[in-house]
């Protein structure tokens, strides 16, 4: 996920900073974007908006790496909390993962990004049956959102507000059918989109 969009935000031109687990591959990544690579809590004090790409069994150690240094700024979520056993949500229920993590960093988290395959997010742009796709993301913090929105713009979508950070359980859900699909064997490009009805004349 951090490779897919980051390509696109370094096509947009947007100034990228990356850490990870393995400190060669985020180097390697940030060598494609022309940008730098550091430490956790180094990336998360350059950044105007962060990014959390992490699977869910190493969020813990994630946030901890960061701790308070994205007090107050944007972050986007992408993850998705759901064991691929039975496909459900690992988290409480009602509670999301979104939740989680604003809670542990004090930042104005948004969730987005969370229910397409790393693949869909290299499409340049993402076009399905000649219309954009429609991504969908809530948050609570209008800056947040509206920083997120001009991201989801910058690739190529259409943004789709869906509401406040309650409803990121919603989103996370929908990945857990999303995620069966693809482990049944769908295309890696399979997509939910919102498409609406075209209102078509009579003919004379």
């Amino acid at each position: 996920m951090a490779d897919a969009l980051g390509t696109q935000w370094a096509a947009a031109g947007h100034e990228l900073m990356i850490t990870g687990r393995t400190a060669g591959k985020a180097q390697a990544l940030a060598s494609k974007w022309g940008a730098r690579a550091g430490g956790s809590r180094e990336v998360a004090e350059f950044a105007d908006v962060a990014l959390i790409a992490v699977l869910y069994q190493g969020m813990a150690g994630t946030l901890a790496a960061i701790g308070d240094a994205l007090r107050d700024k944007p972050i986007i979520d992408c993850n998705n909390p759901v064991e691929v056993e039975h496909f459900t949500l690992v988290t409480p229920p009602g509670r999301s993962m979104a939740q989680d993590i604003e809670q542990a960093t004090g930042g104005h988290v948004v969730k987005a990004f969370n229910l397409c395959h790393a693949r869909v997010w290299q499409m340049r742009p993402p076009v399905f049956d000649h219309r954009s796709l429609v991504v969908p993301y809530c948050g609570d913090d209008q800056a947040a959102l509206q920083t997120t929105r001009q991201l989801i713009t910058d690739i190529g979508c259409d943004p789709l507000p869906v509401g406040d950070l309650r409803h990121a359980h919603h989103l996370e859900a929908m990945a857990a059918i999303m995620i069966s699909l693809l482990y049944g064997g769908h295309d890696a490009h399979t997509v939910f989109n919102l498409v609406d009805h075209a209102v078509v004349p009579a003919s004379a």
